[in-house]
């Protein structure tokens, strides 16, 4: 099996929209139930509410006009002599909207109970008001609390199996993927999709039930009045979607450049030592700015856009309402439109409008939150190469004979070979030495043990199991590691040590520690295995921690024992006596040890000489000073340097 990656490098998305994550993203919220519904009804009952104020503030214009205009009427009636009451009576009932068959005396009584009943109209239309106000706020607080606790469950659930994902990645995943990359998606991307969900999602429902509601009203309140205002819907609507369909490629690429910048910034704050010591603040700072400049010139881009869209919009709106003014103000002059219907339909006019303007930012978070969504579902989607087959048994308790079969490995699956036909068997209880300079391939070896890659060609077998049958958790549980670069995690030492076997005692730890010569300095600090260590362990030299790092993988117990180079970072002193305690602990446990240093290797059962790729030597110290030039010549060229 090829250990190559399915899922290619994390890349720029292609330049046509896509709606397909965020629409993933939000079929989270089906885990929720009812509880994702909540918001929508809360939601429907806000907007009902307040679609019933513009009938209701119409009810009061018309009971404060009507209630005046019977007050005039009624007195200018009274002045007018009785000779000339047949004449005027027409012209009264057409004044006053009133039918042409009443009589005079009906006309008063009709006139009289207008004007009784306006305070009575008023009262009940203001408390009215009151009452749907006050159901609009509740609701309104109750959908956005619901709303804000649904989209905060699902940006949990996203960032846990974002980062469930990335622990399950295989390491060419993370070879070809930069740390920073996968943060953002983690951080900003997640944030992004949560404040759409929780913010522009409601406001998209809730645009859709106003504009919806306000287009029946006006057809029932006014068809003419309504047919006027109708065209501004498709023009805002193709605008809109023209300008959905620019702007996702250019969150994209504000994405990447977030991206960049904050991969800049995890590098130095993770080297700061480093640019420190060799003055490179100015240079760094720099690369920064570079990166920030990228930044801030893609976001103006985008606001530029955005700037353009919105003034545009509210052109069109201006449009529609001057000719709602203009026909409205005709129908009024020609008594076929009362004051209150006008302000009423001028209400809902304005509830026609604003969905539309809101849809303009709706459709910048629209176009946010599409981009990161495609790029979260862009890592919950890809493939490890390093994965359990589906017939994968659990490997038995192990006694450690590992047999390389002809192996050939390539990284990524491509270019020159770093491991090339490489076979060799450790028999149970064997110390296993690997030789060689930089580069020659002995990493590569210990890597395909616990299977953080697979062989490009051949097989790796323990007690005859080959790896690719069994569980990744069985194999790697029996094989204890200490890499060359230590990585401790922020916590107490106690808890560094325990990282494999939370459970363990303190006894076992101090034994551990004890065997890794690492218990005497522990207890020299004053909270001893309770000392906290700082981000990576920058607390403790490189000796504590490489000797931190060998407690914790002997308090396993492992069968097999991996040793990366474990006592490069340790004095003379020091080194000494951890070799004698992994003299001791190595015995029964197949060992395989990296070594830059001949002295540190010379008791190994077998040891393996690689050169570019290719163990051109293996056997004991003495019998490969006899029979090796190539190991004769090193152990020589070492030997001279350390008198020297």
């Amino acid at each position: 099996m090829q250990a190559t990656i399915t899922q290619p490098k994390i890349r720029a998305r292609r330049a046509r929209p896509s709606f397909k994550g965020i629409g993933r993203a939000i079929r989270y919220l089906t885990k929720y139930g009812s509880q994702a519904v909540w918001p929508y009804i809360f939601l429907i009952i806000a907007t009902l509410s307040q679609l019933a104020v513009p009938r209701m503030i119409r009810n009061v214009i018309d009971a404060v006009t009507s209630g005046y205009l019977a007050d005039q009427v009624l007195q200018a009636m009274d002045k007018i002599p009785a000779q000339l009451v047949d004449t005027v009576l027409p012209k009264i009932l057409e004044a006053t909207g009133k039918p042409n068959s009443l009589t005079l005396d009906q006309l008063k009584v009709t006139l009289e109970s207008d004007l009784a009943n306006a305070p009575r109209a008023l009262i009940t239309a203001l408390v009215l008001i009151i009452i749907f106000a006050i159901l609009r706020g509740v609701f309104s607080f109750l959908q956005a609390f619901w709303a804000e606790k649904n989209s905060q469950a699902v940006a949990y659930d996203l960032r846990n199996d974002l980062y469930a994902k990335i622990q399950q990645l295989s390491f060419s995943y993370h070879d070809k993927n930069q740390t920073g990359q996968l943060m953002i998606r983690a951080t900003d991307d997640v944030e992004k999709v949560r404040v759409f969900i929780g913010q522009a999602l409601l406001q998209l429902v809730g645009a859709i039930i106003l504009l919806t509601g306000t287009i029946i009203i006006l057809f029932t309140s006014n068809v003419s009045l309504a047919w006027t205002a109708m065209p501004i819907l498709p023009v805002a609507l193709v605008l809109f979607m023209t300008f959905g369909i620019i702007s996702q490629p250019l969150f994209a690429k504000v994405q990447q450049k977030l991206a960049a910048l904050n991969t800049v910034l995890q590098e130095n704050l993770a080297g700061i030592k480093v640019i420190k010591a060799f003055t490179r603040e100015k240079q760094q700072q720099k690369k920064f700015r570079t990166a920030a400049d990228d930044t801030m010139n893609q976001g103006i881009v985008v606001a530029r856009l955005f700037t353009f869209l919105f003034p545009f919009v509210f052109l069109i709106a201006n449009l529609g309402q001057a000719a709602i003014l203009y026909v409205g103000g005709k129908q009024i002059i020609a008594g076929m439109l009362s004051i209150g219907a006008w302000q009423e339909f001028s209400l809902y006019l304005m509830y026609l409008f604003f969905p539309i303007a809101q849809l303009g930012f709706i459709i910048t978070q629209l176009g946010q939150a599409s981009t990161s969504a495609d790029r979260i579902f862009e890592i919950l989607d890809a493939k490890s190469d390093i994965v359990d087959k589906p017939d994968a048994r659990k490997l038995p308790a192990v006694k450690g004979d590992v047999k390389f079969d002809n192996v050939t490995f390539r990284y990524f699956g491509g270019g020159d070979p770093v491991l090339k036909n490489v076979s060799f068997e450790a028999k149970p209880g064997e110390t296993i030495a690997l030789l060689g300079a930089t580069g020659s391939g002995k990493t590569s070896i210990i890597n395909l043990l616990p299977r953080f890659y697979d062989p490009s060609e051949g097989s790796i077998t323990i007690d005859g199991h080959d790896l690719r049958d069994v569980t990744l958790d069985s194999l790697r549980s029996q094989i204890g590691i200490v890499l060359q670069e230590t990585t401790l995690f922020s916590g107490t030492i106690r808890d560094n040590i325990a990282f494999g076997k939370p459970e363990a005692t303190l006894e076992e730890i101090q034994s551990a520690a004890k065997s890794a010569a690492a218990h005497d300095f522990i207890m020299s600090f004053p909270d001893g295995y309770d000392t906290h260590v700082g981000e990576r362990g920058t607390t403790l030299s490189g000796g504590q921690k490489q000797r931190v790092a060998i407690a914790r993988a002997l308090l396993l117990n492992p069968r097999i024992l991996i040793l990366d180079d474990s006592t490069s970072s340790v004095d003379v002193a020091t080194e000494s006596h951890i070799q004698e305690a992994l003299e001791t602990l190595m015995k029964g446990r197949t060992s395989f040890v990296i070594a830059q240093r001949i002295s540190t290797v010379m008791n190994a059962d077998k040891i393996l000489v690689l050169e570019k790729g290719e163990i051109v030597a293996q056997g004991r110290h003495a019998e490969l000073m006899e029979e090796e030039p190539i190991y004769a010549e090193i152990y020589n060229s070492q030997l001279l340097h350390e008198e020297n």
